[in-house]
Formats: C-alpha cells, structure tokens, sequence
C-alpha cells in the first residue's frame, strides 16, 4: 500500500502532461537560456526533488522520472522527444568501451587468483601494515587515470584489488574518488583537457603543465587520506578463508600475479608508450589479448574458463550503465530548463574578488546531478568563465571543480566502478565521499581564491 501511495503523485503528474497536450519543442543544449524571475525557482524544483529522492534510496531511474516529468510539464517538452532522447542516450553510454573491457578483463584477472596472489605477496612483503597498500592502491589508480584520462576505465582494474587486500574503508575509496577526480581533469589523454583546449584557446600542453602542481597537491593528500583512515581502523589485512594462496611459494604467486601486473601496467603506462614511439603499440585490443593469454599461462584456468570471466566480467557495468543512459535521459531533459546555465551564470553576478570561487562552487554544485559525462558538462559552463577572461589556471580550477562535484554523483562512471568494485550500493560509496571530497571542495575553493 505504501508502495502504491508513493506511486500515485508521478502517474498523476505524468497523466495531466498527456491530457495537457503541449507541443513546444525543447531548445538544443548549446541554445539554452538562463530563466530569470520566478521561472528560476521553478528551474530548479526538478533538480532539487531527483537529489531528495536518490538521498531517500530512490532508484535512480525513479528519481529522474520524478524530476523528468517536471521538467517536462515546465518546459513542454513532448514525450516523442523524450523517447528520442532515451533512444539516444543509452547508446551513448554504452559507446564507453574502454572502461567495459578494462572492468570485463579484469573481471577476469580477479577470477583467475590474480588479486588474491597479489594480497598475499602484499601481506608478506608489509608484514600486515595494510595501511601502506592502501596508499599505494591511490598511487595506482592516480596514475593510471592521469596516464590513460579515464578515471572509472582505471578504478574498475584497481577497486577489485583494493577490496580484496583492505576491504570497505570509506577513506580509502574517498581517497581512490579524489585521485581519479583531479587526474583525468587535468591529463593529457582526458576528454576534459581536449575541451578546456579547445573553448580556452590554449594547447593542452600548456593546460597541463599549469595545473600539475595542483594535481599533485591532492594526489597527495587522496593518498594521506587513504594511509591514516586505514591506519585509524587498524584492520588488518582481509582473511583468507580458504588458505589457499598462503600455502603457496612467493615464486608461484608472483608468476600469477603478472596478468595483474601486466593489465596494471598497460592502463598506466600504455598511453606514454604510445606518445614516445608515436605508433599506437598499447590498445585495448592488444592488453586484452595479452592478458587472457597469460591468464592462461600463469594461473589455473584454461581458455574456457578465461573466456567466461571475461564475459561474466562485463555484465555488471554493461548493466549499470544501461541504467546510467536511462537516468542521463532525465538529466538531459532537466538540462532543458536552463538550470545548468543558471548555475553558471550566477558567476557573473560575483564581486571581482571572489568571481573563480564562485565559478568553481557552480561547477562542483552542477558535476554532483549531472556526474555521468563530464566533459559534455564543461561544453555548459567553460563558456561563461571564458566569456570572463579567465586565466588556464582558474578555467583549470572551475575543471577541477566538476570532477570533485561527480565524485558525489550517482551516475558517474568511476563511482560506478568503485561501486563494482568494492561490492557495495553506489549510494554508500556517495555517502563516504560526500564528506571528504566535500572537505577536498572546500580546499579547492581557498585555493581558487588564493592562487587565481
């Protein structure tokens, strides 16, 4: 019963939009005004009622459903269009392949005793001081993100082993949250950085170089966090039940170990291989095969059982970013109020003295809602603080700001990952991050009003 009372005020609202009959059509993103007055407040309703209804354990489709309709009724958007831009925004989320075959092969990796080899070398090599593994964990995941510009193609390799060797420790994924936001904003292979070149006028060298000071700063402290919130909880390393790794010789786990080693080190170091010989030697194609191959070699399954993983592996992601596509088709149409604009714009109403915290605490406030792409969430507000000369390094800074922000989003696909990967509902993974990387916003801001 209370099930269908929670159901009641969504059908109605989605009933007067049909009996209401209106045929608007909605304006493309890149023609989206600002709405000023009292059509500002009520821009912002949908927004505010899909982040109330995924904090109460909404589904998330549920939740931007709820919002969707709204948007839809203030708008007049008409539900063939909806339909199209359901149809559109699923393929585009499921075009996001080099995250589904890092999280397929590792997948199998991990079914194959990789991992589990790599935690026992790991418990005999720190003598139980799991607290240096977790740090080390962020290093990887930081790494590997700034080397390829893909934050969850990287957390999908890297959570399975940090849960396997430490477990849930909100400080660690927090930590991994912060390392993969500030990496893939500010490398030279991300999506983000090619945008921020392309509206800001500037190479993607000089974007790079600008804010690698910056990024190192919060590397560090991801990697800080990680160290001391597991040193705090004093864990341990996590048992091994079946005490089947523990009896085997550190040579034997090490030659299991090097599909880990091998996939780890194709995502970190394949993208610098590539830009050095300038040929493109280290692709997906060619660590996939590599990877199965010695996962044949080096451990106990054969071919069949390789391939299977592999397939199993790809089922969890392929799942939820179906899921994603369908909210991202909500989100989309909550786009269409000019909300995201509004967001933006207030910077221009700032005092000159605080006008970049200010366009940094818009970019963080718009990258929590509409996490799932955020270079396309850059293409909505670079525009605005260009259109206010500011310098790469406060255009970095309003960059950086989003990353954090989708650290918070239930639709990002790294936090997607970390979800896949440490096995817990991505509304818990939000949870532990919103207090950290809020603590990380914070600091960005005095940065932003120190340095820009």
């Amino acid at each position: 019963m209370k099930k269908i009372k929670q159901l009641v005020w969504p059908i109605a609202f989605f009933i007067t939009f049909i009996a209401s009959d209106i045929n608007v059509f909605a304006q493309g993103i890149d023609t989206i005004e600002a709405p000023s007055g009292f059509n500002a407040l009520l821009a912002l309703v949908p927004l505010i009622l899909i982040l109330v209804l995924l904090f109460l354990k909404v589904d998330m489709i549920f939740a931007g459903l709820a919002g969707g309709v709204i948007a839809m009724l203030l708008v007049g958007i008409t539900i063939p269009e909806v339909n199209q831009e359901l149809l559109s925004a699923i393929p585009t989320m499921l075009t996001i392949t080099v995250p589904i075959i890092n999280s397929a092969v590792a997948m199998a990796v991990f079914k194959s005793g990789g991992y589990s080899a790599s935690l026992e070398l790991a418990k005999r090599g720190t003598k139980g001081k799991v607290e240096f593994v977790s740090g080390f964990l962020v290093i990887l995941l930081a790494a590997a993100t700034y080397m390829s510009g893909i934050g969850g193609g990287s957390a999908i390799v890297i959570a399975p082993l940090a849960f396997a060797a430490v477990g849930v420790v909100p400080e660690l994924i927090a930590g991994m949250s912060l390392a993969a936001a500030v990496s893939f904003t500010t490398s030279p292979a991300s999506l983000e950085s090619s945008v921020v070149s392309e509206l800001g006028g500037f190479p993607v060298t000089e974007y790079v170089a600008t804010m690698r000071p910056y990024t190192l700063f919060f590397v560090v402290a991801a990697v800080l966090l990680a160290f001391f919130g597991t040193k705090r909880r004093d864990i341990g390393f996590k048992k091994d039940e079946s005490e089947e790794y523990s009896n085997l010789s550190s040579g034997k786990l090490f030659v299991m170990t090097l599909p880990a080693i091998f996939l780890l080190s194709a995502v970190i170091f394949g993208p610098l291989l590539n830009d050095v010989t300038g040929m493109n030697l280290i692709n997906p194609l060619v660590y996939t095969v590599i990877t199965l191959l010695l996962i044949v070699v080096c451990t106990k399954f054969n071919f069949n059982e390789t391939g299977e993983a592999m397939i199993d592996g790809s089922s969890y992601i392929l799942t939820r970013l179906f899921q994603v596509g369908i909210f991202l088709t909500f989100i989309n149409i909550v786009a269409q109020t000019g909300v995201f604009t509004l967001i933006a714009n207030v910077t221009q109403q700032a005092p000159d003295v605080i006008v970049v915290p200010v366009a940094v605490l818009a970019g963080i406030l718009i990258g929590i809602p509409a996490g799932a792409y955020v270079g396309s969430i850059l293409t909505l507000i670079l525009p605005v603080v260009i259109a206010l000369n500011f310098s790469p390094l406060a255009i970095g800074l309003v960059t950086m700001g989003v990353g954090l922000g989708s650290q918070m989003s239930f639709v990002n696909i790294t936090m997607q990952a970390l979800s896949s990967g440490f096995q817990v509902p991505i509304l818990d993974i939000v949870k532990g991050n919103v207090k950290w990387i809020g603590l990380s916003s914070v600091l960005l801001l005095v940065i932003a009003f120190i340095f820009a």
